[in-house]
């Protein structure tokens, strides 16, 4: 397993000036996540430097079998905290060869709005609280609970510390260092009402880079889970009955409001 770690570990600008470049994009069910990586002959800051990619869309519920190739284009650049050195996630949308975007790409309506000169003007900022709940892998119940049972009434575990109100610091801690370290705007993390479950903070950032963040920080997060074998819901209801539900409040605020974040939501799930 050393081996292992070293081969993970290693930084490749020591013997090439190439780089892997992480290509994410959003999957069918408009909350799923997908990723695909390639080799670059070296570093790119500018994602119109990128090329263009391909992938199958009926194995992501995006096209049909008989006319399956979707393209990615290149939105966003971040910093890649797993493999480090130089290498890069991509933030992507999809499209039609023809250039069209395919039904599930929202970011290209978006990105049409957000570019409008009078939405401009007013400098539009976001702050988005994201929350989540770890969930044990083979029986999907929340990490920290007794499998099949429950533990003590919600009360302690909001912002808690303490090995019986706090699960899955470490992973939460990752991922919050991750993120700084990918150029995310992550301004904050705290332990939610259930126990369990967590919330992040992307922003204040403005217009669309709000999004693109949000999905970075969510993939990050994803990949984290992975590794320390834990599954991610973003599921508003995970556990049913008297237990806190997740969502993202979603904060905006333009010009006209002074710079003061005004809360739009509790229960929006950006999917």
């Amino acid at each position: 397993m050393s081996l292992l770690t070293d081969l993970v570990n290693q930084n490749l600008s020591d013997c090439t000036d190439k780089i892997i470049a992480e290509y994410i994009w959003v999957g069918g069910s408009g909350i799923d996540l997908r990723s695909k990586a390639r080799t670059l002959s070296g570093p790119v800051s500018d994602p119109s430097k990128l090329p263009k990619w391909n992938y199958d869309g009926s194995s992501t519920g995006q096209a049909s079998g008989e006319d399956s190739e979707v393209i990615l284009y290149p939105q966003a650049i971040f910093k890649d905290p797993f493999r480090r050195g130089n290498n890069i996630l991509v933030m992507c949308d999809a499209y039609t060869p023809a250039g069209d975007p395919i039904p599930t790409n929202k970011r290209c309506a978006a990105a049409k709005i957000f570019s409008h000169p009078d939405v401009v003007a007013e400098e539009p900022w976001y702050g988005i609280e994201q929350e989540y709940t770890l969930l044990q892998k083979d029986v999907k119940w929340p990490i920290g609970w007794p499998v099949g049972g429950f533990p003590g009434p919600q009360g302690p575990y909001y912002c808690g510390v303490g090995v019986d109100k706090a699960f899955g610091r470490d992973i939460v801690d990752s991922h919050y260092k991750a993120c700084l370290y990918a150029g995310i705007s992550i301004s904050g993390i705290n332990g939610e009402v259930m126990p369990g479950q967590w919330e992040f903070q992307v922003g204040p950032t403005v217009g669309i880079s709000a999004g693109d963040e949000l999905w970075v920080a969510r993939y990050v997060l994803e990949r984290i889970t992975e590794i320390a074998g834990v599954v991610l819901s973003f599921d508003p209801k995970p556990i049913q009955g008297d237990w806190n539900g997740a969502g993202a409040h979603t904060n905006y605020s333009i010009s006209k409001t002074g710079g003061q974040l005004q809360t739009w939501t509790h229960t929006l799930s950006l999917p």
